[in-house]
């Protein structure tokens, strides 16, 4: 449901992040016209989930074609919009206010519209309240407030009593402030956001001086922590440069936090610039923290020149506050690991990221990447309620939830699932912001497990990838030459990957599945030292390589040796990848007993791994294989099948002259078509022999042939 949702959304340009979909269809049911029109009356922002959503949500026509027509009894019209006002959904309140009972409310008219449950009360169609906020106008809804604010003080309930009466006051209510703030606060820490937010942003509204600025603070951690990294930079931004120290100090690690995520990097800051001025110890340990987390977001983005300025921030507050064992350490440990070292001393952290996320990482490339999840599923069950230092006040918040989310997912797909991989990480996207985390790192795996799964892109991933702020990049070239190569256009995929070269060959820092067989042997992708993976997926990548420079006099032992080594390979998407290397080498040297054999073995061990599109491109292959090798019926052009296989290892002039010399041109053809002396046709075709490894131009012709029949 939620995905033909994403589509239409898609499809009308108003896309929306899928957690936040999630939202609108809990608001609005799921009615697709409704959603439609709210998304289109929604700021970019609050469609991408970088702002919340406005309370209530904009009235559509759907919702006034639905209740226009409707008319209510005046008590039956105050109870409907005071369950709409609440903040939760218990029914005694709610009885003390309308002053009938539960039956005689469900057996009344007003019944058909509300559902009784256990204590609760709630509306049959979530719609209804942003009718009735609208029908009943400013002056009904705080009169409203005001009534409900008089019920929670006879009840004692001393939170929905100050939230009540500080939204039915026209002139501010200071004195309610002193009990939003502590429950704001308290809810954040459990886990409770966007509640939360909406307790702070209204203190912030009625408070004044210190604390106006500590409602800045809760508001700002309660909206990162729900991923709205714009509400985060609105609120803490009004503490720079006159709020108190200790509160921007308190401010600064969610400030940047927000601030990276809109911009795609981190703020081109130094820590002196915000090194406390006074001696208080808690201002200190705030410095401190905001340097361990900056650094750990250079790291995500791969700025290892400000990760160690950062880092040594993170060593000068350590040590002035004493906590280079719960601070210092894990935050040194993490920033390397995300960064690519994975060499550095192992440590003892606590809490979901510095102990449990770390440690399954770490354990996960140390080759055992089943503990890794196990460590990752305790820690889901209980860790989640112990402290971390690196993240204190966020351990239960869906930000962090997003980030060991995204691990899991990744560790997954390290162990070859690939289908269950793309399985949690659509059921991570629609409860959690996963496009925040590893600075994009769930988009990029929401893309590459499509391909590999769908051969395509889903509305998931194309509904994150629209969420991505403007100047996030992500290596969409791969993608493209994964969809090309596994849809059998190899001369695309090849260009496609050349361009991702020219480039700079960005990618992200983790391995996520990619696509190595279309680049030759010498290609710089497969010497990048900062690619952090399991021994499993090393090994794999350096067979393919090993098959890819394998020359024609070694092949057969080569090959053979690969594949012994291959069958070690605990990963069944890895291994079938080198099943599926040998397999076309093999057809290309018209060894065709040799290539469906492994192209066979490939396509069942991509089934395992749930890598469907792989699977159907391997089936693909073996019945090519199974053709007639007569060219013209098979409809292909021998140039272009060559020009498509060779251009990833030879350059454009090279490419020219082989061309030429399989249609059979003379070495002074060549050069008059090219405008090129013989001499230089000479030394372009040895280059073409010693790259290709073939001696003569015979050689080069049954090449080109068996390429044309089996690539």
């Amino acid at each position: 449901m939620l995905e033909s949702l994403l589509d239409m959304l898609l499809q009308h340009h108003v896309s929306c992040a899928p957690h936040v979909l999630t939202r609108l269809v809990a608001e609005l049911g799921a009615e697709s016209a409704t959603i439609r029109e709210v998304a289109e009356r929604l700021t970019p922002a609050q469609r991408y989930g970088a702002a919340s959503l406005p309370t209530p949500l904009p009235l559509v026509p759907s919702i006034v074609e639905v209740f226009g027509a409707r008319e209510w009894a005046a008590a039956d019209r105050d109870l409907l919009l005071a369950v709409s006002l609440c903040l939760d959904d218990r029914l005694e309140p709610l009885l003390d206010l309308d002053g009938r009972t539960a039956d005689e409310i469900a057996g009344g008219a007003v019944g058909a519209d509300l559902v009784l449950r256990a204590g609760r009360i709630s509306l049959v169609d979530p719609r209804l309240a942003i009718w009735m906020r609208e029908i009943s106008g400013a002056g009904a809804v705080t009169a409203m407030h005001l009534r409900l604010g008089t019920v929670f003080t006879r009840r004692g309930d001393r939170v929905n009593a100050a939230w009540h009466e500080a939204r039915s006051s026209l002139r501010g209510r200071p004195s309610s402030v002193p009990a939003l703030i502590p429950i704001a606060r308290a809810l954040s820490e459990d886990g409770q956001s966007l509640r939360a937010l909406q307790l702070a942003s209204e203190a912030e509204k009625h408070a004044t001086g210190d604390a106006r600025d500590e409602a800045r603070v809760v508001a700002g951690a309660a909206a990162i922590g729900a991923g709205l990294s714009g509400d985060a930079a609105t609120h803490l931004s009004a503490l720079f440069p006159d709020g108190a120290e200790s509160h921007r100090l308190q401010a600064l690690a969610v400030l940047f936090i927000a601030q990276s995520a809109l911009r795609g990097s981190v703020p081109d800051l130094e820590p002196g610039d915000f090194r406390p001025t006074s001696d208080d110890p808690a201002d200190w340990h705030a410095w401190t923290r905001a340097s361990a987390l900056t650094a750990g977001l250079c790291a995500e983005r791969g700025d290892r020149r400000r990760m160690r300025v950062w880092l040594d921030a993170v060593r000068e507050g350590s040590a002035r506050v004493g906590a280079q064992r719960a601070l210092r350490d894990p935050a040194v440990a993490l920033s390397w690991l995300v960064a690519g070292d994975v060499d550095r001393e192992d440590v003892a952290g606590a809490g979901p990221l510095s102990g449990g996320m770390l440690r399954a990482l770490r354990t996960a490339l140390e080759g055992d990447i089943d503990l890794g999840l196990r460590i990752l599923a305790t820690g889901d069950s209980s860790m989640g309620s112990e402290a971390d230092p690196f993240v204190a006040g966020f351990e239960n918040s869906a930000l962090v939830r997003a980030y060991r989310a995204l691990v899991e997912v990744l560790l997954l797909s390290w162990r070859g699932d690939i289908g269950m991989a793309r399985v949690h990480l659509v059921a991570a996207a629609r409860e959690l912001p996963i496009a925040l985390p590893f600075a994009g790192l769930g988009v990029v795996l929401a893309r590459r497990l499509d391909l590999a799964v769908r051969g395509e892109l889903s509305p998931y991933s194309l509904a994150l990838t629209e969420a991505l702020p403007p100047a996030v990049k992500i290596d969409l070239l791969v993608d493209r030459s994964i969809r090309s190569y596994l849809g059998g256009d190899f001369e695309d995929a090849a260009a496609a990957a050349r361009l991702w070269l020219d480039m700079g060959a960005p990618q992200t820092t983790f391995a996520v599945p990619g696509l190595d067989e279309v680049f030759g042997a010498a290609e710089p992708v497969h010497r990048s030292p900062q690619i952090v993976r399991p021994p499993d997926l090393e090994l794999a990548a350096a067979l393919r390589l090993r098959l890819q420079g394998a020359s024609e006099g070694r092949w057969r032992a080569e090959h053979e040796e690969v594949h012994r080594i291959a069958r070690t390979l605990r990963s069944p998407f890895e291994r079938a990848r080198v099943e599926a290397m040998i397999g076309v080498r093999a057809a290309i040297r018209d060894e065709r007993v040799t290539a469906k054999a492994h192209l066979r073995a490939a396509a069942s061990l991509f089934d395992v791994a749930g890598a469907n599109a792989w699977s159907r491109a391997m089936q693909e292959r073996i019945s090519r294989l199974d053709e007639a090798d007569d060219d013209g019926a098979r409809g292909f052009d021998p140039l272009e099948v060559c020009r498509r296989a060779w251009t990833p290892s030879l350059t454009a002039r090279e490419l020219g002259v082989a061309m030429r010399a399989v249609t059979g041109a003379s070495n002074r053809e060549i050069a008059d078509a090219l405008l090129i002396s013989v001499r230089t046709v000479e030394v372009h075709l040895g280059r073409v022999f010693a790259k290709l490894d073939v001696r003569t131009r015979v050689e080069l012709t049954v090449l080109a042939h068996r390429t044309n029949r089996h690539l």
